[in-house]
């Protein structure tokens, strides 16, 4: 052991960093960031917004960004459910709000559960606080694995792990990464007054992917103090590399994150461009549909390639069937197509990205051959 490893906490000695590949390839299909670049009107508005901040870089950024704020609620007002700018809070991207969340509630003694698979940040982020991680499960069964029956997760199932384990933070995905699948509100409503002492985090970072009819968690804020919904401007804003993330939950729970919360952690650039982007969100979203249409098309045409893909509500499409799912990862990568091993066995999920990166994917698939194809002789 090294002196620096020595030095090191003790829960976080052998751990790797988290690390998606970013490699120069063809067509990179691996962490779901749009394939669509920021429209020309925007790109000027933010550059507008940017030099409009610039000359009053000397002083510090509204700790409060009370203006950002006020935005994202009425974005998030737009659904139906009415908001106010004293329940969202935001953070350079989602996993800083989720982190502030666990800085506040969870901690040394306290411990954190999610369904996996899912979000692989949650169990790393629950670490770093000094959180203790649970590993709760969605289900699991060989002879429901066709079509995605392996990742659903039940009213029954779920309030059976909460009450065993009586956690002081639930993490609940919806649409769930890595598997695309969407939950139904009574599966959170149930989780929520199963667990009496803990924040439920709904993580909707896919939301707005989500197929027709697909309901929100944001629709039972009212009267329940301790639920909290987290978004990202990441996907389908198409702005990953902008670093915005945001919740909404009641504004008691909100005002407990400024005990935690970095002074001034969102810069003033950083507030401006996010608002920059929300007075175009009809622009920023033009995408969404299209990139649905290719996620679809995904969906439809693996089955005809002796593939499972999972039935998705988000940007991405999980899939099974595969022999070797770390073979095939690097066979498709040589073929110049970067998707993602999500340590899932027999699986590998890719984003669904232009028409004709889905193309040239499919063909990739398709010159792979029986030998990749879990059950081929």
């Amino acid at each position: 052991m090294s002196a620096i490893e020595e030095l090191l906490r003790e829960d976080l000695r052998g751990r790797t960093a988290y690390g998606a590949p970013q490699l120069d390839v063809p067509v990179a299909l691996n962490t779901n960031e749009s394939s669509y670049a920021v429209p020309p009107e925007v790109v000027d508005e933010i550059v507008a917004a940017v030099a409009a901040v610039a000359p009053g870089l000397n002083r510090y950024p509204d700790r409060e960004f009370t203006d950002l704020r006020t935005d994202l609620a009425a974005y998030l007002s737009r659904s139906g459910t009415r908001l106010r700018s004293e329940q969202v809070w935001a953070g350079n991207g989602s996993n800083e709000v989720l982190l502030h969340l666990l800085q506040a509630f969870g901690g040394q003694g306290r411990e954190a559960l999610g369904f996996t698979p899912a979000y692989s940040m949650h169990p790393i982020i629950t670490a770093t606080t000094g959180s203790t991680w649970v590993d709760g499960m969605r289900g699991v069964g060989a002879e429901d694995r066709r079509g995605g029956g392996a990742f659903d997760l039940s009213v029954e199932s779920a309030v059976e792990q909460v009450e065993r384990h009586d956690p002081h933070v639930v993490f609940l995905c919806s649409p769930n990464n890595p598997t695309g699948t969407a939950l139904t509100l009574d599966v959170v409503t149930a989780v929520h007054d199963a667990a009496p002492r803990a924040v439920v985090v709904v993580d909707e970072a896919y939301a707005e992917f989500a197929r027709a009819g697909t309901p929100s968690a944001l629709t039972l804020l009212e009267g329940r103090p301790r639920l909290v919904v987290t978004r990202t401007m990441s996907k389908a804003f198409a702005f990953a590399g902008g670093r915005l993330g945001y919740l909404a939950a009641d504004p008691e729970l909100v005002d407990a994150l400024r005990l935690v919360r970095m002074p001034y952690h969102l810069s003033a650039p950083a507030q401006a461009i996010a608002r920059a982007a929300l007075r175009h969100a009809d622009t920023m979203l033009g995408t969404v549909d299209a990139i649905k249409e290719q996620r679809d098309r995904i969906v439809e045409s693996l089955p005809g390639l002796g593939l499972d893909p999972v039935p998705s509500d988000a940007n991405f499409v999980l899939f099974g069937g595969l022999r070797d799912s770390a073979a095939t990862w690097r066979a498709l990568l040589d073929r110049g197509v970067l998707v993602r091993d999500v340590g899932i066995d027999h699986y590998l999920r890719v984003t669904a990205g232009t028409p004709e990166e889905t193309t040239a994917f499919l063909d990739a698939v398709a010159a792979l051959g029986p030998d990749h194809l879990e059950g081929q002789p």
